[in-house]
């Protein structure tokens, strides 16, 4: 646990911190579900004609198993659809009882499907395209519900039917709206403009409900009709006007124990007795444990409200409970800053007087998106400029509230802003903390993709991800990543800074991962962006960071990746280089990347042909007396060289310029080079010139080569002279040592460079040697 940024409390009834064993690996089971997620052809079977989804024969799903495999589905960016809900058609291989699905495409025939395995628990939000034709399932299948969230969006109970004007008379005839004999809890969240009697008839048959919740619902008219419901503790009237007239009703429920009057808009939570009719609620209701006044002005206005006599509370309405203090209290942006005041009688109170307050806050309205950005806000803010105490408990919320609200664009935005300063603050306490790693840069991710065309979203997503460790950090999900910094480049606004900072994580990646993921960075389109962009700048004539940046990604993603080169020359990409000469010639880090590039596409044998021309070999001679970028530019001019000459004097098909004379002004250039160059290269293997040690046709090739060598292990030892002893390079240069055709200078560079190894290996000895004797003497 990260002692200095977490501590817990016994007031904050917060799940355990992410940072609380983090660097516990992945459980096999979500390990598995993930799999199967991804890849459904592993249980699954599809039909060729419909898609529907099936069990492969013989395998059968237990309900804990079923339940776990259509949440991760739920909760993943791929939707549930008709097609996915097919595999539960077969009840006999598979069993569901509690089904939470949110933001999915199902229609009423896939919901019957559902509740033929006869439900305990139903939950479906942002379901749009379910109608009133579920309501019979209901009351067919629904015997064994005891817990039922119609949640918004989703509008089994539709205006045209249960609106004012069109009540049918059915309803009124068999005297209900649907039966579920066994239902404990019942959500219908936003049904708007229906009959109060709609509610006279879908309560009726309920008396044995705990738990009532209908925030946003309007036209509840007097709620005389739940005077029946003797068994309710839990009631949430969040968002309901009209309270003035409900008060009394409410009253008569003298089982609640939670109550939630709060409201997200101010006009809607003023009363004009606002202290009496929390007064009358907190004296009729002697069991609540829990209340949510938030937006509202039932706090009055403090102690100043009384016009005499001293009171037990700040909030003179609740002074009663002084000695029997709420579990919960809610009291975020109440008027006249309730939640600041003293001597409240509540255990944990929800406003945004301090972190606590903010975090209980947060976790109140976790499924509530208007007050949650809100919340979200405040805890940005909290993280931006003041320290947190909390922060493992913060990063749960966000992350909790990230998840749940993937489509609403307010939440992702607060989410990922806030994501930036914890992961900042952290800093090497996120080190060893996988599991968390992952959990943030996949929150990232989801946002990201769903909000791609979002300039601050994609931002902030950007950010965040740069203070990470790119690309190990990020390797776990890297396909997902880098089609959406694809995007930034090629889909956000033209020299934005989503742009640029996408690019720039793009060649991060280009530049540090293996072979077969550079050849992926090509797949997905890297090389074809990257032309788009050079193109854009030259067409401009705009010689900028973006640009010199395009030609170092490409330089990163064609290392040692064939596929990627021949994409380039494919793609016209040399008549990109030569415009890029021609407009931006004293651009020494332009060069450099071009040049560093084309060295690249000159490695692979089968390519080298299109490189001989006479324009190109032409420019590549020209390039040897550069002295942009110190002698990189020419060096590298050098290295394309070696590797067209190395195939011999048949290959040169060209009259001008000559082999000899180019090979010649070669020679004269690393003449030219200071051995002890600082380089701005990062080889990782030296594979490609060991081959240009071995071409003895042309010593012009080996000369440069093995000058390489001796500049690498000269002023690098550390990290170059292993690699070339590991690659059998020391062996090949004793051979050409000793082979009659190479010239005195090769010879001398190849000596040098074997020499600078033997210094090294003795250097290593010499401090491990020391580190033995201080052991021992310790």
């Amino acid at each position: 646990m990260l002692q200095s940024k977490c501590r817990h409390s016994s007031a904050l009834p917060l799940e355990t911190c992410s940072f609380c064993n983090s660097s516990s690996p992945e459980s096999l089971l979500d390990i598995c579900f993930n799999y199967i997620n991804n890849n459904l052809d592993t249980i699954c079977v599809s039909c060729k004609i419909t898609g529907r989804l099936r069990l492969k024969e013989g395998v059968h799903l237990p309900v804990e198993i079923c339940e776990k495999f259509l949440n991760v589905r739920s909760n993943s960016l791929v939707r549930v659809n008709s097609n996915f809900i097919h595999i539960f058609r077969d009840r006999q291989s598979t069993r569901l009882k509690r089904v939470r699905l949110r933001d999915i495409d199902i229609t009423d025939r896939d919901l019957e499907v559902l509740l033929r395995h006869r439900l305990s628990e139903l939950d479906v939000s942002y379901v749009p395209n379910l109608s009133s034709g579920c309501i019979k399932h209901l009351t067919e299948y629904g015997t064994l519900l005891t817990s039922l969230t119609i949640g918004e969006e989703t509008e089994i109970f539709p205006t045209k039917i249960f609106g004012k004007l069109k009540f049918t008379e059915e309803h009124y005839d068999r005297g209900f709206i649907f039966l579920a004999p066994n239902l404990k809890k019942l959500t219908l969240k936003r049904l708007n403009a229906l009959q109060p009697d709609f509610f006279v008839l879908l309560l009726r048959h309920f008396s044995a409900l705990t738990h009532l919740d209908l925030s946003g619902c309007s036209d509840l008219g007097g709620f005389e009709y739940t005077e029946h419901l003797v068994n309710l503790t839990s009631l949430v009237l969040y968002n309901v006007t009209g309270l003035e007239n409900m008060v009394p009703a409410i009253c008569k429920l003298k089982s609640l124990r939670h109550l939630d009057i709060s409201q997200s808009r101010e006009e809607n939570g003023r009363y004009e007795n606002g202290g009496q009719i929390l007064t009358t609620i907190v004296n009729n209701l002697p069991k609540l444990t829990s209340l949510d006044i938030s937006g509202t002005n039932l706090a009055g206005r403090g102690v100043a409200d009384v016009a005499s006599g001293p009171v037990a509370s700040d909030i003179p309405a609740l002074s009663s409970r002084m000695n029997n203090p709420f579990q919960y209290l809610g009291l975020y942006e109440t008027s006249h800053d309730a939640c600041l005041r003293h001597d409240i009688p509540a255990k944990l109170i929800a406003g945004n007087a301090n972190e606590e307050q903010i975090l209980v806050a947060a976790l109140a309205f976790l499924d509530r998106t208007d007050m949650l950005q809100k919340v979200l806000n405040e805890l940005f803010h909290l993280l931006r400029f003041e320290s947190c105490a909390y922060v493992g408990q913060a990063l749960n919320i966000v992350l909790d509230a990230m998840n749940r609200h993937l489509t609403e664009r307010h939440v992702q935005i607060s989410g990922s802003a806030t994501l930036f300063y914890i992961v900042k603050g952290t800093g090497k306490q996120l080190h060893d903390a996988v599991r968390v790693k992952r959990r943030i840069i996949t929150a990232l991710l989801n946002g990201m993709s769903v909000h791609r065309t979002d300039e601050t979203m994609m931002r902030n997503g950007c950010l965040t991800l740069c203070q990470f460790k790119i690309p190990s950090d990020v390797l776990f999900d890297y396909e997902r990543l880098v089609d959406i910094l694809l995007h930034s480049v090629h889909g956000m606004a033209q020299e934005s800074f989503v742009q640029r900072i996408g690019i720039y994580l793009l060649n991060s990646l280009a530049c540090q991962v293996d072979r077969q993921q550079k050849a992926k960075l090509g797949e997905l389109g890297a090389i074809d962006k990257m032309i788009w962009l050079i193109a854009d700048r030259l067409e401009r004539g705009h010689c900028d960071d973006v640009l010199e940046v395009a030609w170092s990604t490409m330089w990163n993603v064609t290392d040692e990746t064939p596929s990627n080169c021949r994409k380039f020359l494919e793609i016209k990409g040399m008549e990109y280089f030569l415009q890029c000469l021609e407009k931006f010639p004293n651009k020494d880090e332009l060069l450099r990347n071009m040049m560093g590039l084309l060295g690249n596409v000159a490695e692979v044998r089968e390519l080298r042909h299109f490189l001989v021309t006479s324009k190109y070999l032409t420019v590549f001679s020209d390039l040897l007396d550069s002295r942009s970028d110190g002698i990189e530019v020419s060096y590298n001019a050098a290295g394309v060289i070696s590797h067209i000459a190395s195939d011999g004097p048949d290959v040169w098909l060209v009259f001008q310029p000559t082999r000899a004379y180019v090979l010649n002004k070669m020679v004269r250039a690393i003449d030219r080079w200071d051995l002890n160059s600082q380089r701005n290269i990062n080889y990782r293997s030296f594979e490609p010139i060991l081959y240009l040690v071995k071409v003895y046709h042309t010593p012009e090739c080996q000369k440069w080569a093995v000058w390489a060598l001796a500049n690498m292990t000269k002023v690098y030892p550390e990290k170059y002279c292993s690699l070339i002893e590991k690659e059998g390079g020391l062996e090949l240069l004793q051979e050409l040592i000793e082979h009659p055709s190479p010239p005195a200078p090769v010879k001398n560079l190849a000596h040098l460079v074997i020499e600078n190894c033997r210094r090294y290996k003795e250097q290593e000895w010499t401090n491990l040697e020391a580190q033995v004797e201080v052991q021992l003497d310790g």
